[in-house]
């Protein structure tokens, strides 16, 4: 039988392998955690707030500075700060009338890392 588009994720027998099973359930995420991590991925999921955060890996910088650097207007950078400063993925700091940002933590910076490694063996 030859394997097509539309049926060839699916076992030609259908044959449940009990312990596989048992261990994928063990690792499986329950729904708080599944929406959570959709969350993120989702927040991810806009170029411009990838190109952000790149700039954020190197070093702390300024609104100013980051709006320049992505050639946009500081009110749009400054909403999606905003929304990656809610999802944790960024935090800031209150310099006199400057506001900086830098990356939350290394997680970040993992995700980041790993995300680019695997697109560069696409």
């Amino acid at each position: 039988m030859s394997k097509t588009a539309e049926n060839i994720d699916v076992c030609e027998i259908h044959n449940i392998h009990p312990d596989s099973v048992a261990r994928a359930l063990y690792h499986q995420l329950d729904d708080t955690k599944s929406q959570q991590l959709a969350n993120i991925f989702k927040i991810l999921g806009v170029p411009t707030r990838i190109k952000l955060l790149s700039l954020l890996i190197s070093e702390e910088m300024c609104v100013c500075d980051i709006a320049e650097a992505l050639n946009m207007e500081q009110s749009a950078i400054s909403h999606q700060l905003r929304v990656l400063r809610d999802a944790h993925l960024v935090k800031f700091r209150r310099e006199g009338k400057e506001v900086w940002y830098s990356l939350d933590d290394d997680h970040v910076v993992t995700l980041m890392s790993q995300g680019m490694e695997h697109i560069m063996h696409l």
